[in-house]
């Protein structure tokens, strides 16, 4: 079924449509939840609210750009809602004052793609989400801070401790050999 069959069926309220959009692109969406998710419970909920934001604003789509990243655009903004509840602007974590220190490539390219995600899942809320808009989605430092409703200030700290954090992470998990040098 193409995809524009596909939102038209959703559009008339077809539960065998909804289905199959929903199957096409729940597995991709649910890897983008889990990103800004704290718990995989967590993701499925994001998802859930999110698919139902997809076919309630279904009539919003336009046909113009990809669908995937119209559906994308719905689930990160559902997750970044999620996180609004909780303000993480003056999160610590006792890694403010960490040295930067550099990473061999290697080590980085040793990680599979699970052991870099749960890394990021491990980061402190307001960093994993800046992190995620910035670094991953490619968001500018402005459009993040305002999605996020801080200064963009606030964003580029919020990357510079995440990186700091994720490379801290690197180096214990490369010292107490979880990652082969």
């Amino acid at each position: 079924m193409n995809e524009e069959t596909l939102i038209q069926g959703c559009l008339r309220g077809s539960v065998q449509h909804q289905r199959a959009l929903y199957e096409r692109y729940a597995g991709k969406m649910y890897a983008v939840c889990l990103r800004y998710a704290r718990t995989p419970a967590d993701a499925a909920d994001i998802l859930q609210e999110g698919f139902i934001k997809v076919y309630t604003k279904l009539n919003q789509y336009h046909f113009q750009g990809s669908f995937e990243g119209w559906i994308r655009r719905i689930m990160v903004n559902t997750a970044l809602r999620t996180y609004q509840r909780h303000r993480y602007e003056l999160e610590q974590t006792g890694l403010e004052r960490l040295p930067e220190s550099p990473q061999e490539a290697d080590a980085i390219a040793l990680l599979s793609e699970g052991e870099l995600l749960g890394m990021i899942g491990r980061l402190p809320d307001g960093y994993r989400l800046v992190f995620n808009l910035v670094a991953i989605e490619g968001y500018s430092h402005a459009e993040a801070a305002e999605v996020l409703g801080i200064q963009e200030s606030t964003s580029r700290s919020q990357l510079t401790k995440a990186r700091r954090w994720l490379s801290e992470e690197l180096n214990r998990a490369t010292n107490v050999g979880l990652i082969d040098k």
